[in-house]
């Protein structure tokens, strides 16, 4: 399993391929996760395209991502879910939880769809 941190505009783009299962390396998931705070974006895209299937190892990794970035106020978008994942995601119910995008296209789209309602919303409140 590969985890790619890339930036894309204001959107941070967290790539990951293969499968993500239990026994993936503790120290290097943890890089990971700091190499995000890092960057301290307020957007963040996961790309599951190339990511066949994922274990509980991955889902915590994943929530812990989503409660990071949302915990800061920030927005986060999960992109591409294969047919097993999806399912995974159906199953746990945090399809219900997690916003979820077709592609990255759509979920760059989804982000700066919410970035504008924010700024209307902060806007009305002035």
């Amino acid at each position: 399993m590969v985890i790619e941190v890339l930036q894309q505009d204001d959107v941070c783009v967290l790539r990951i391929e293969g499968r993500f299962v239990t026994g993936s390396e503790p120290e290097y998931l943890s890089a990971k996760m700091d190499e995000l705070r890092r960057l301290n974006s307020g957007k963040v895209l996961v790309d599951l395209q190339e990511m066949p299937y994922i274990g509980s190892t991955g889902i915590g990794f994943i929530v812990g991502i989503f409660s990071s970035v949302t915990m800061n106020s920030g927005q986060f978008v999960l992109v591409g879910l294969q047919p097993r994942v999806q399912e995974l995601f159906r199953l746990t119910r945090l399809n219900t939880i997690l916003p979820i995008a077709p592609d990255r296209q759509a979920g760059l789209a989804a982000l700066r769809a919410q970035s504008r309602a924010d700024a209307a919303s902060a806007d009305a409140r002035s």
